[in-house]
């Protein structure tokens, strides 16, 4: 017996427990009752095409604050202080460098736009402002998305606002371990919006996770493996007996939502090896090359397969994947590298991944489909201190994007001669969250919806895109 289940219900404004109760009996499909009239009526409530386009966003955070000199705006000709750790490394685009640690990355910078003059306004290890952008729901971009679009897709049941942490790739990982604990909640907050437009966290915890819980007794349920042969020993018995014949489109979403969109989209064994290769990062750097430094041990070297995982969600329907990568706290004191030495391990892993994750998308068709952007909670400061590390700096943040139907190939806006300011128009994280609106929602259409609550309608209609993108 399989139990779809939770300790309590949570109802929504249709008057629906949000844990309806779903049990199937281990060959029979007559069970699959309450889950299909719960997609129904989701999809009849939901807003469809008419004001969410079909494009996905993948939030590459890079937690910790990675330096924006360090990253993409090197400052070669500025004095030693200032100047990027790393060297320089020329990219497709004529004039434009980047750091030392991102030559993938400058190779395909025609795919790219680096926006220069963004900041986020933010100075400590909290995340709230950059991914709400101070809207009043205090709700995360990945949550308002899911209040717009429903909280699964409506034709594959994929949860639509997923939060992809190391420990969804790889077993044995302490859940939190490597993470900024007391902010990594705010990094998808559903705010005012409620836990129904939760991130939901496949490696464990939170809410939606309860909601997707399979179980086949407790000795099987802690090991995934046997978990995924069992649920596709179901869906082969379920052909060969051909149980589903006749059965309606929600019948066979709520199947598909055991047997393929929560099993199949999440296990990465279903993988070309050959594409699992080229994102691999896992022999970049030892594993424990991370635990050298105290800071360092948030850190990890899965990035490459977390972002293949995004992609994969990406295509089973998932709207807005968040995908964390820790350790970019760069001050050089007693809880980080001398001299900025994290940097490199870090660097080359985002460099691997990212050229991965763009070339890949673009081999797949999928660069309209697919918006990645990149950027964290804060820069660091221009000037090295005495340790040769960089501090807390919120007046310029790396931000890129690749995909999604803009306009790539361009770097957009500069900072002053020694990056401690926008040298042209300033951008901040109230365009980062209108340029990702814009790609998901038919704006026009959004503002005539009449069962999103006001206050999006408001952000969305006040908001600007950053310049030149869309």
């Amino acid at each position: 017996m399989f139990n779809l289940r939770a300790a309590r219900a949570d109802f929504n404004c249709q008057g629906m427990a949000r844990r309806d109760l779903l049990k199937i009996g281990a060959l029979g499909f007559g069970g699959l009752v309450g889950l299909p009239q719960l997609l129904a009526a989701r999809a009849q409530a939901a807003t469809g095409g008419k004001v969410v386009r079909d494009r996905s966003v993948v939030l590459l955070f890079l937690q910790g604050g990675p330096s924006h000199i360090e990253l993409f705006d090197p400052k070669l000709t500025a004095p030693a202080e200032i100047r990027c750790v790393t060297g320089e490394v020329a990219t497709k685009l004529p004039g434009i460098t980047f750091g030392g640690t991102f030559p993938k990355m400058a190779a395909i910078a025609d795919k790219l736009a680096v926006v220069r003059s963004y900041g986020s306004r933010n100075t400590g290890h909290t995340y709230e402002s950059v991914t709400t952008a101070g809207n009043p729901l205090k709700a995360s971009m990945g949550s308002i998305y899911a209040r717009v679009a429903g909280a699964n897709h409506p034709r594959t049941g994929m949860p639509a606002n997923i939060l992809v942490l190391p420990e969804a790739v790889q077993d044995g990982l302490v859940l939190g371990s490597n993470f900024e604990t007391g902010a990594l909640p705010t990094l998808t907050q559903p705010g005012e919006l409620g836990p129904s437009y939760a991130a939901f966290n496949p490696a464990g915890g939170g809410q939606l996770k309860a909601d997707l819980e399979l179980s086949i007794g407790a000795d099987r349920l802690s090991d995934r493996r046997r978990l995924l042969a069992g649920l596709d020993k179901i869906k082969r018995d379920a052909d060969r007996t051909a149980v589903l014949e006749g059965a309606d489109r929600f019948q066979q979403q709520a199947f598909d939502v055991i047997t393929r969109g929560v099993a199949e989209a999440f296990d990465l064994s279903r993988e070309d090896p050959r594409t699992v290769e080229r994102y691999d990062t896992t022999r970049l750097f030892p594993a424990d090359e991370t635990q050298r430094w105290y800071d360092m041990k948030r850190s990890s070297n899965l990035l490459g397969r977390q972002m293949l995982l995004a992609r994969r969600l990406c295509e089973a329907g998932c709207g807005f994947v968040t995908v964390s990568d820790c350790g970019w706290d760069m001050h050089a004191n007693s809880n980080s590298p001398k001299f900025m030495q994290g940097i490199y391990p870090l660097g080359r892993q985002v460099d691997h991944a990212v050229s991965a994750f763009v070339e890949d998308i673009h081999n797949r068709g999928l660069e309209d489909k697919i918006l990645l952007v990149v950027t964290g909670e804060m820069g660091r400061t221009p000037r090295l201190n005495k340790n040769g590390g960089r501090d807390h700096y919120g007046e310029l943040t790396p931000l890129v994007f690749a995909g999604g139907g803009l306009t790539m190939g361009q770097v957009i806006g500069q900072s002053d001669a020694h990056a401690t300011q926008p040298a042209t128009t300033p951008y901040d994280p109230t365009h980062l969250l209108a340029t990702i609106f814009h790609t998901l929602f038919d704006l026009g259409q959004l503002r005539l919806e009449s069962g999103i609550p006001r206050d999006i309608v408001r952000l969305a209609e006040s908001a600007k895109p950053i310049d030149g993108l869309v």
